[in-house]
């Protein structure tokens, strides 16, 4: 069953993963690289709405300025022809030799002068083009052995470019957030922020914590093992989802970036629904772009290319389909009862009750009955997850 995507559905795609061309650490590529135009006019074809980009995705690291420009120039034209947006633009601090210890927090006072000036130069670039939101991904930002880094320098100096770029754009006017992506490892062994809850405790350090949010990716919290629709759930619940990168991952092991739900289809499933809906209890739902960052597989042509593209679009909108069946299914909302799943929602404390009040309550302790969760009060959890599957297979 084919869907069909509306711009309203905010599907967009990075540069880097269309543009992948197959090499990986023990091979060369295996497609030649993609040019932007041709870029921008498949991912309208296929129904995208946004194209995002690093500063050297479009235009290679070195390049004059009239290199530069014409690149610009290009995408410019190219979005203004098909209606594409670009709603989101990083930079590259993880690529060139200069960054082989990190951008924000080498060891090297001058590169990290030379990475702000970089990010500076980029963040004028993502207000030119109208880009609301500039994802920060620090692949480089850690260490490979303890003693080569101290952590809370680091941490420091990471602190003091992210203040600095938001001072930066706070001066100029530009309508801009910022979204740290959280990574464990891979390039590095060891990445500073490596998980959504690092970079949220983060954010609680900066100057201005209200302009910098989290861009948490599929794959970079399932390689840590953590529940990412669980991770998803609490950026939402502290209003700190400022974006999001879809992809696949199967189990702990290197970033696979495979396409979205070519992984745990479950929990892609559990995330659907909770960006769609809110969960289970309702509440804020993302209203943000869906951004696909995953690689074309080395073992396609260009075909398979906007294949793949397309695959992670339609899984998508199947697992929004089936994620509102699923609501909509009367014996899920019986078992969603009979869990006790919406009782989650009421405080545990009365309207003005206190400890003292709680204390009173013999019912709460004294009179409680715990014998009753042996053996006999059960919560049906099996059995409603049991429906989301059936629902997920199209048994429903």
């Amino acid at each position: 069953m084919a869907l069909t995507p509306t711009p309203a559905d905010k599907f967009s795609f990075g540069l880097w993963t269309i543009g992948y061309n197959g090499a990986d650490p023990f091979g060369g590529p295996t497609r030649p690289p993609l040019d932007i135009v041709d870029a921008v006019e498949n991912l309208a074809r296929i129904g995208a709405y946004g194209l995002t980009f690093h500063d050297d995705d479009l235009f290679a690291f070195g390049s004059t300025d009239a290199a530069r420009q014409s690149q610009i120039d290009r995408v410019k034209q190219a979005c203004a022809d098909t209606g594409l947006i670009i709603p989101m633009i990083t930079t590259n601090l993880f690529s060139a030799p200069v960054f082989k210890d990190g951008g924000f927090t080498s060891n090297d006072r001058s590169v990290r002068r030379f990475a702000l000036r970089k990010v500076l130069r980029n963040l004028d670039l993502a207000a030119e083009l109208g880009a609301k939101t500039f994802v920060m991904w620090g692949g480089r930002e850690g260490a490979e052995y303890d003693s080569a880094k101290d952590i809370r320098s680091a941490l420091e100096r990471y602190r003091e470019a992210v203040d600095l770029l938001g001072d930066y754009v706070t001066d100029k006017g530009y309508d801009i957030r910022f979204a740290i992506e959280p990574k464990p490892n891979e390039p590095r062994g060891d990445i500073l922020l490596p998980t959504v809850g690092h970079a949220m405790a983060f954010i609680t350090t900066l100057e201005r914590p209200e302009l910098v949010g989290v861009n948490p990716e599929v794959g970079h919290e399932q390689m840590a093992g953590l529940n990412f629709a669980a991770g998803i759930a609490q950026a939402l619940y502290q209003g700190k989802l400022f974006h999001i990168d879809l992809n696949g991952q199967r189990g702990i092991k290197y970033d696979q970036d495979l396409v979205f739900g070519h992984g745990d289809l479950h929990n892609a499933f559990a995330l659907v629904d909770l960006l769609e809906n809110g969960g289970p209890n309702g509440g804020p739902a993302y209203d943000g772009p869906r951004h696909f960052d995953y690689k074309p597989s080395r073992t396609e042509d260009i075909t398979g290319v906007w294949d793949s593209a397309s695959a992670n679009i339609q899984t998508y909108l199947l697992l929004k389909e089936r994620a509102r069946a699923f609501r909509a299914d009367p014996e899920v909302q019986q078992m969603l009862a009979a869990s006790l799943v919406p009782e989650l929602a009421l405080p545990t404390l009365a309207a003005g009750e206190s400890y003292d009040n709680l204390i009173a309550d013999r019912a709460s302790y004294e009179d409680f009955d715990t014998d009753a969760y042996f053996g006999g009060k059960g919560f049906g959890f099996v059995r409603l997850q049991q429906l989301a599957l059936e629902h997920l297979l199209g048994a429903r």
